[in-house]
C-alpha cells in the first residue's frame, strides 16, 4: 500500500518533477492534453531540489517544463480550496508566457502555453465532468479559430472523479484513479484495468520509496500544514454560517416570526 499521499504538492512535486521521473509527467500531460499536442519529450525548467526546498527557495511547488516542439507546461497540485483559484491560474500562465521573452526577443518566438491545475476540491460549479478544458474563443463561432491558441488551462479536480475500476478506459483514468486511490494500491496485487499501465506500475513502487528520512520529515511536516489549513477554512465556513444563520432568526423574529416559525422557514 502507498503510505505517501501524492495529492500533497511537495510528493506530487518529487514524483513528477524529477529527472528520473520525467517520463511519468509525459505520460501525465499526454493522458490531458489533446492528441495533436502530445509530448514526445521533456526539459524539466524547475526540477525538484531538495537544496531549494530547504532553504526556503521552492514555497511554490509547481513544475515547469517545455516540450521538444517548443510548446511550455505549468502543471500543479492544489489541495488547499481557494475560491479565487481561477485569478491565480490565470497569472501563473501569463507568468509563464512573460518569461519566455529574454531582452531581444521577438513576440513571435512566444510558444504556445499550457497550465495543468489538479485541484483536490470542486471548483468548477454546475460540471460533473471531473476534466476541464479552457481556451480563447471567438464567441461568434464558439471555435477558437486557431488565432489565439498560444492559450490553454485545463482543471482537473479529482473529487468528480468516481469510476469504478471496471469503468477505468482513458489513462487520465487511470491517472486519476492512481492520485485518488494511492492508499489501497499494492503493486503486487493491483485491479487488472492498471496492471499493464507502466506509467502507473512505476508512480506506484516510486511513491513510498522515494523519499529519505529527511524528505519523509519535510513531507509530514507540509502534509500537517494543509491539513490544518483545510481545517481553519472549514472551522471559518462553519462559523460563517452560523452566524448567517442567527442573523437571519433574529431578522425574522423581529418580523412577528416567532422561533419555531422562524427556524421552520429557514429549514432548520
Amino acid at each position: 500500500m502507498c503510505h505517501i499521499n501524492p495529492r500533497v504538492d511537495f510528493a506530487f512535486k518529487k514524483l513528477f518533477g524529477s529527472e528520473e521521473n520525467k517520463d511519468l509527467l509525459i505520460s501525465l500531460i499526454n493522458a490531458i492534453v489533446s492528441e495533436q499536442d502530445q509530448v514526445a519529450d521533456l526539459i524539466l525548467k524547475n526540477p525538484y531540489n531538495l537544496a531549494e526546498y530547504r532553504q526556503g527557495k521552492m514555497s511554490i511547488l509547481d513544475i515547469k517544463a517545455q516540450s521538444v516542439l517548443g510548446h511550455w507546461y505549468n502543471v500543479e497540485m492544489q489541495i488547499s480550496e481557494d475560491y479565487h483559484f481561477d485569478k491565480r491560474a490565470i497569472y501563473y500562465w501569463a507568468k509563464l508566457v512573460t518569461e519566455q521573452l529574454e531582452e531581444g526577443m521577438m513576440y513571435k518566438e512566444l510558444q504556445k502555453t499550457v497550465s495543468i491545475i489538479i485541484l483536490d476540491f470542486n471548483f468548477i460549479h454546475g460540471r460533473e465532468e471531473s476534466h476541464n478544458c479552457y481556451k480563447i474563443m471567438n464567441t461568434a463561432t464558439g471555435t477558437d479559430d486557431h488565432l489565439h491558441d498560444i492559450f490553454e488551462l485545463h482543471y482537473l479536480e479529482l473529487r468528480k472523479f468516481h469510476k469504478h475500476y471496471s469503468e477505468l478506459v482513458t489513462s487520465l483514468d487511470r491517472w486519476s484513479s492512481f492520485l485518488t486511490r494511492a492508499h489501497e494500491l499494492d503493486k503486487n496485487y493491483l485491479p487488472k484495468e492498471l496492471e499493464n499501465d507502466k506509467a502507473i506500475i512505476k508512480a506506484i513502487a516510486a511513491v513510498d520509496r522515494m523519499f529519505s528520512d529527511e524528505e519523509r520529515i519535510m513531507y509530514q511536516v507540509r502534509r500537517q500544514l494543509l491539513m490544518e489549513t483545510e481545517s481553519k477554512i472549514a472551522s471559518a465556513l462553519d462559523k460563517g454560517r452560523e452566524v448567517g444563520l442567527n442573523e437571519a432568526l433574529a431578522r425574522l423574529t423581529s418580523q412577528g416570526f416567532n422561533e419555531a416559525q422562524a427556524r421552520k422557514l429557514l429549514g432548520l
